[in-house]
């Protein structure tokens, strides 16, 4: 992606030219007086009356300041968004763009489904309860390459998305090349800090497990220190959950990129948790939508039984059903989630940094003073 004042790297040494950006680790504004605004013809400012619980007297203004004056090139207005917003974004971007988008996703999806199969064949059901960890295992390389690749591609379609541009998926696929072993890089890493966590908190259930003398009452005690790690496991998660658009947007390091995650959830975590959260359910929701009549359909084809359902050990009939299912299902999902993850960031560089200025200059609106007023948002009950 061609280099354009919205995406510059905060580090960089030019000066901003909105002459007030705060950095990303500076400390939210105290919300009091402040000088008025400069009317700029074109954009409303934000209005001089006082708000209550980040709404005007009449109610109609979840911000403070006019919604209609925010300017929309793209798939979300330029200014700090709500959750709903950020779905509707990220819906928007799949709605207008679904060539490109699901074009590079069911690929993505067909190579990711074919490598299930092929790990569900491989293992086959022979290592008893260990089948489904191992087959997961077996299935991880592939999968954190077809992450890596799936979230550089979307990322360049998203990022153009926001300011009203469309892009082919051999366009994506130049933009996306030169950061690609990067993000290779820092998928492999941050998947290393959330699962170690994990895995240091249940290793001395699973080497207890193996040495085959065991008792209930000691497994369930073991299970629970596990259990412990899965809060810190989460947290990891989400404070780096921002670094992939860092480093394809800023192009930056992968160390660098950590960092710049680090400092943008920064006192944001429960709101970013709250909304990778209800994204990943919704996800769940349609995977699980178009799972179970796959499945169905599969065991009235006389693929499968029942009681084999829940185990390592399916036909190639039912794998292939649900396959189908699974590539649909990843089809409309991957984007989706590709595309919360970036407005997350984009959202959280307004909130921030003034980013809607620089969106707005970078799609080509006329220089206007109003965009910047976005950056109280923050400071009201709705943008928290």
């Amino acid at each position: 992606m061609t280099d354009t004042p919205g995406w510059a790297s905060p580090s960089s040494s030019e000066p901003p030219r909105d002459g007030a950006r705060p950095p990303a680790d500076a400390p939210a504004a105290v919300p009091g007086p402040s000088a008025p605004p400069q009317a700029t013809p074109g954009w409303n400012t934000r209005p001089a009356q006082p708000t209550w619980g980040g709404q005007t007297p009449g109610g109609r203004n979840p911000y403070g300041w006019s919604a209609v004056s925010s300017p929309r090139p793209g798939v979300i207005p330029l200014r700090p968004l709500a959750v709903g917003e950020l779905l509707d974004g990220a819906v928007t971007t799949i709605r207008r763009h679904w060539r490109t988008a699901l074009t590079l996703s069911l690929g993505i999806a067909v190579v990711d489904q074919a490598g299930a199969i092929a790990s569900e064949l491989l293992v086959s059901g022979r290592t008893g309860t260990s089948t489904q960890l191992l087959t997961l295992l077996a299935r991880m390389p592939l999968m954190l390459l077809l992450n890596a690749l799936a979230t550089a591609l979307l990322t360049v379609v998203v990022s153009r998305a926001v300011l009203g541009r469309s892009v082919t998926a051999g366009d994506a696929w130049r933009d996306a090349r030169p950061r690609l072993l990067q993000l290779l890089g820092l998928t492999v890493l941050t998947t290393l800090m959330s699962s170690g966590a994990l895995l240091l908190g249940f290793t001395p259930l699973l080497g207890y497990q193996a040495s085959g003398s065991g008792t209930p009452a000691t497994e369930a005690l073991l299970a629970l220190v596990g259990l412990l790690t899965v809060p810190a496991a989460v947290w990891l998660l989400i404070r780096y959950s921002l670094a992939a658009p860092a480093l394809m947007l800023e192009k930056q390091g992968v160390m660098t990129a950590l960092s710049r995650s680090r400092r943008l959830v920064r006192g944001s975590w429960w709101r970013i948790f709250g909304i990778v959260v209800l994204s990943k359910v919704l996800s769940v929701i349609i995977g699980m939508v178009l799972l179970i009549p796959a499945r169905f359909i599969g065991l009235v084809l006389g693929f499968g039984s029942v009681d084999r359902l829940g185990s390592g050990n399916q036909s190639v009939g039912m794998l292939v059903m649900t396959a189908v299912a699974g590539i649909i299902a990843s089809a409309l999902t991957t984007p989706f989630m590709a595309a919360v993850g970036v407005l997350v960031y984009i959202d959280q560089r307004i909130r921030r940094e003034a980013l809607d200025i620089e969106l707005a200059r970078a799609a080509g609106l006329p220089e206007q003073g109003g965009a910047g007023s976005g950056r109280q948002a923050d400071q009201t009950p709705a943008g928290r």
